[in-house]
C-alpha cells in the first residue's frame, strides 16, 4: 500500500486537450443557469445575491480545470465556505454542482500530489461546513461519497487513457518494424541487384560493351522500381494520400527471381504441391523469404554458379529451401546476424513458422523456412 501511495504521489500530470469552444460554452451555460436560478427561486438564503454571485463568479474556473486543477479547487471551495459564512448556512444554489467537474479534474488531469492536495481541500471544506453547522452529518456523508465517486471516475478514465496510449505506442512500434521489414525486403533488394549488376557491367565493360549496356538497362529498371516503392512508403508515412496498393507477391511470382538472376549466377525455382490455395500472408512471406535468400546468395556466395529455390507443400505446412553451390564460409564468417536474417525470422515467427540458415553439408549456404498453411489468429 505504501508503494502504491508513493507511486500515486509522484504521478506526473497527463497532457490534456487544448481549451476550445466547448469549454467556453460550458462556462456560459453555467453562468446563465446560476442567474436564472437566482431569478426564479425564492427559497435561496438571504442575501440572495451572494449565492448567485458565487455561482456566476466561479463558473470561469472551469476554463483552467485541465491545466491548473489544484489552483482552481483551492479558489472555488474556500470561496464557497466564505459564502456559507456570509449567509449563515448552505448556499442552496443547485448550479454549484458543477464544482464536481473540478473534483473530477483533480484525478483526471492533475498530477498525483495535486489530486491528493485537492482532495484534502475538498475534505477540509466539508469538515468546516459540518463544524459550522451549515451541513448535517447525513448530507456531509452523502457529499463525501459523491466526491469520492468523482475522484474515482477521474482516476479510472486517466488510467484508461494511459492504457490506450500504451496500446497506440505499441501499434506504432509494430508498424515501424513492418515498414523496416518492407523497406529491406523491397528497396534494399533492388539496390543490391543494382550493385551486383554494376559490378558485372564494370567487369565486362572493356571486353563486352553490349553486356555492359544490358547491365545499365537493368540498373535503370531496378532504380525505377525502387523509386516507385520508396514513394509509396513516403506517402504512407506522411498520411496525406493513400499509397498505391499493388497486389501482394504470390508463390507464382517466384519465377521473377529466376528472370532477374545476376550475371554468372543462375536461379532455379522448383514448385511442388498445391500452392495456389495458400493464404495471402503465407504466400507473401514465402516470396519475401525466398527473395531475401536469393539476394544474400548474390551478395555473399563466393564462386557460386547456381541458386536453387524449392517450395513444397503438404497437408499442414509449406517448406522453403534456398541453397547455393558457393564455397562454404569459414568459421570467421559467423558474425552477428544482419537485419535481413532478423527480419526473415521475425516475419516467419509472426505466422507461426521458423527460419534456419547455415552452411550446407556438402557445399554452399542453405536457408530453410517452414510455415503453417493456415494463418494463426
Amino acid at each position: 500500500m505504501r508503494e502504491l501511495l508513493r507511486s500515486w504521489w509522484h504521478e506526473p500530470r497527463p497532457t490534456g486537450p487544448a481549451r476550445g469552444w466547448r469549454d467556453w460554452s460550458l462556462v456560459v451555460v453555467f453562468m446563465a443557469t446560476a442567474l436564472l436560478e437566482g431569478v426564479v427561486r425564492a427559497d435561496l438564503p438571504a442575501p440572495t445575491v451572494v449565492p448567485v454571485l458565487i455561482g456566476v463568479g466561479l463558473a470561469p474556473v472551469l476554463l483552467w480545470r485541465r491545466t491548473r486543477p489544484l489552483l482552481m479547487a483551492a479558489v472555488a471551495f474556500p470561496v464557497c465556505a466564505a459564502g456559507e459564512a456570509v449567509v449563515g448556512g448552505d448556499l442552496g444554489l443547485h448550479t454549484l454542482a458543477f464544482l464536481l467537474i473540478l473534483v473530477f479534474s483533480l484525478s483526471r488531469w492533475g498530477s498525483g500530489r495535486e489530486a491528493v492536495l485537492g482532495g484534502a481541500v475538498v475534505a477540509a471544506k466539508i469538515t468546516l461546513s459540518v463544524a459550522a453547522d451549515h451541513l448535517g452529518p447525513g448530507d456531509a456523508l452523502a457529499g463525501a461519497g459523491v466526491v469520492s465517486a468523482a475522484l474515482a471516475l477521474g482516476a479510472a478514465l486517466r488510467y484508461r487513457a494511459r492504457a490506450r496510449q500504451r496500446e497506440f505506442e505499441q501499434v506504432k512500434l509494430l508498424e515501424r518494424e513492418r515498414l523496416a521489414r518492407d523497406l529491406h525486403d523491397t528497396v534494399a533488394h533492388h539496390v543490391s541487384a543494382m550493385a551486383v549488376r554494376a559490378q558485372a557491367g564494370l567487369a565486362v565493360l572493356d571486353t563486352q560493351p553490349d553486356a555492359a549496356a544490358d547491365a545499365l538497362r537493368i540498373i535503370e529498371a531496378e532504380a525505377t522500381r525502387a523509386l516507385v516503392e520508396m514513394r509509396a512508403m513516403v506517402r504512407v508515412l506522411r498520411r496525406d494520400e493513400p499509397a498505391d496498393r499493388a497486389p501482394a507477391p504470390r508463390i507464382t511470382d517466384l519465377e521473377r527471381l529466376a528472370s532477374r538472376s545476376a550475371h554468372g549466377l543462375a536461379v532455379e525455382v522448383e514448385l511442388s504441391g498445391d500452392l495456389d490455395g495458400l493464404p495471402a500472408p503465407v504466400a507473401t512471406a514465402i516470396y519475401r523469404l525466398a527473395q531475401e535468400s536469393v539476394t544474400n546468395a548474390r551478395r555473399h556466395a563466393r564462386r557460386a554458379t547456381r541458386v536453387v529455390v524449392r517450395v513444397a507443400r503438404d497437408a499442414e505446412v509449406v517448406r522453403l529451401r534456398v541453397s547455393d553451390d558457393g564455397e562454404v564460409p569459414s568459421p570467421r564468417g559467423f558474425g552477428p546476424t544482419g537485419f535481413g536474417l532478423i527480419g526473415m525470422r521475425e516475419r516467419a515467427h509472426l505466422l507461426g513458422g521458423s527460419v534456419d540458415a547455415g552452411p550446407d553439408v556438402e557445399r554452399g549456404w542453405t536457408v530453410t523456412a517452414t510455415l503453417p498453411c493456415t494463418v494463426p489468429a
